[in-house]
């Protein structure tokens, strides 16, 4: 439990006469021990709330609202508590590979349910108490995510060096059994946990339908930071291109069986074999596409209508650019870009692959290029006016890559504008074409995706 910090002005607790200071402690009876007792318990609209003042001494108020309203209380921390950490040692922990010197935030290892149903963290179930396992089921807390790696319990444990990792899987079978809805993630190392042991996974997975939601099957990410750190090599052409092999055969029976794929690859597998990507209805609701399942499906069809719904006259005149990316996703790009060109002949754009010197050549993910790589390979380029970068560059709402280099850095050194860009084809077709969105081009732009995202 923490104090209350705030109380915002007209809220339903401000008008019940709750304080600043005071300690939450209960609602209708229920304890408050963290953010989801209080979002759960002060959901209703009538409420009775126990305050504890610092002297100790305890009151209760009485609160009316509208069904679901917030109460209006602000507290130390969003959670109300400490984020819990992870106590895992995973064989392929991307964490551990980071270099040295970066900002703190960065080396924290996160893995709390909690974090998992507000904000969409995988966790892995293994710091979980008897108590935080019931509250999940009597409060149905839906859905989590998961990182499974897989079903094995004796190699989980292995793969994620905690003696309690098999017990994870007893956990999701009782969550199965309660109805709890869980999207499933399972990062695969080369001759671990891929081939008989990804097919015994995935049946296993299958069985907790529907329940189990969805899986994503990720490669695993090494950088040149593995020194002392377990031999795991990465995914060639050639075993990227069996893996989606064997869980698009493993997604054609479930599809025949149940109506749904279930297992989907994430588009990294499809760009390292060098295929093309799955049509937008192979990957049905788009459910994994935060861990890139479909991604770049979802913003071809996104950037297509976009060009659709341009007049021609917005299409000329466009002044040059370039966009920087990482080195899979630049030939995808230069494919949009070459849509635009087509539609109008005047648009010149350049696509710059970004090579990742400051984690290794091995990562090619757009999220993990940093600033000082950035700088590096693009000074002397023709960069046009504008430079436009994924988003997913920069620190979540700052203007900061992962290397503390910032936009403004990179705006002087390279003297070219720097436009971030969400993952999102209406924002980078006006990227491209120099218009700046305003509040309501972004609503409608975030409404588009989110309708189309889940009516496909």
């Amino acid at each position: 439990m923490t104090e209350i910090r705030a109380v915002e002005p007209r809220s339903p607790a401000y008008r019940a006469g709750v304080r600043v200071g005071e300690t939450l402690t209960h609602i209708n009876g229920h304890p408050i021990l963290d953010v989801l007792d209080y979002k759960f318990y002060g959901y209703e609209p009538r409420l009775e709330l126990t305050l504890r003042g610092d002297g100790g001494e305890s009151r209760t108020v009485r609160v009316r609202k509208q069904e679901g309203e917030d109460l209006g209380l602000e507290f130390g921390t969003y959670l109300m508590d400490r984020a819990r950490s992870c106590a895992n040692q995973c064989i392929f922990c991307f964490v551990d590979q980071m270099p040295p010197g970066l900002r703190k935030s960065l080396y924290f290892k996160d893995d709390d349910a909690r974090l998992s149903f507000l904000m969409g963290n995988y966790l892995t179930l293994t710091n979980l108490s008897a108590r935080e396992v019931q509250r999940i089921i009597d409060l149905r807390i839906s859905p989590i995510n998961v990182s499974v790696h897989t079903t094995d319990r004796a190699l989980r444990v292995e793969m994620l060096r905690n003696p309690k990792a098999g017990a994870g899987i007893d956990v999701m079978e009782r969550f199965a059994a309660h109805g709890i809805t869980m999207n499933c993630q399972i990062v695969s190392c080369p001759g671990i946990n891929d081939g008989p042991a990804l097919e015994r996974t995935l049946t296993d997975l299958a069985a907790m339908y529907p329940a189990v939601n969805s899986v994503s099957v990720v490669p695993v990410g090494l950088t040149r930071y593995r020194e002392g750190l377990y031999p795991l090599e990465g995914y060639t052409k050639e075993t990227a291109a069996a893996l989606i092999e064997q869980v698009e055969a493993f997604a054609a029976r479930h599809l025949e069986a149940k109506g749904t794929r279930l297992a989907w690859c994430s588009d990294e597998f499809y760009l390292l074999a060098g295929r093309e990507l799955p049509s937008e209805e192979y990957f049905e609701e788009f459910t994994q596409l935060d861990n890139g399942v479909g991604m770049l499906t979802l913003l071809t069809r996104e950037f297509s209508r976009a060009l659709d719904l341009m007049e021609p006259e917005e299409l000329e005149g466009t002044a040059p650019f370039a966009i920087a990316t990482g080195v899979s996703a630049a030939p995808f790009l230069r494919r949009l870009v070459g849509m635009a060109r087509d539609r109008c002949g005047t648009i010149e754009g350049t696509v710059y692959p970004i090579v990742n010197r400051f984690f290794g050549e091995t990562i090619t993910v757009a999220g993990l290029v940093t600033g000082g790589d950035l700088l590096e390979q693009l000074r002397g380029k023709a960069l046009g006016e504008r430079l436009l970068i994924p988003s997913s560059m920069l620190r979540s709402g700052e203007r900061v890559f992962l290397d503390d280099v910032s936009v403004d850095d990179v705006e002087r050194e390279l003297n070219v504008s720097v436009v971030p860009v969400p993952q999102d084809g209406y924002e980078l077709l006006d990227a491209m074409l120099g218009i700046t969105p305003t509040a309501d081009m972004q609503r409608a732009a975030w409404e588009n995706e989110e309708f189309y995202r889940y009516n496909p």
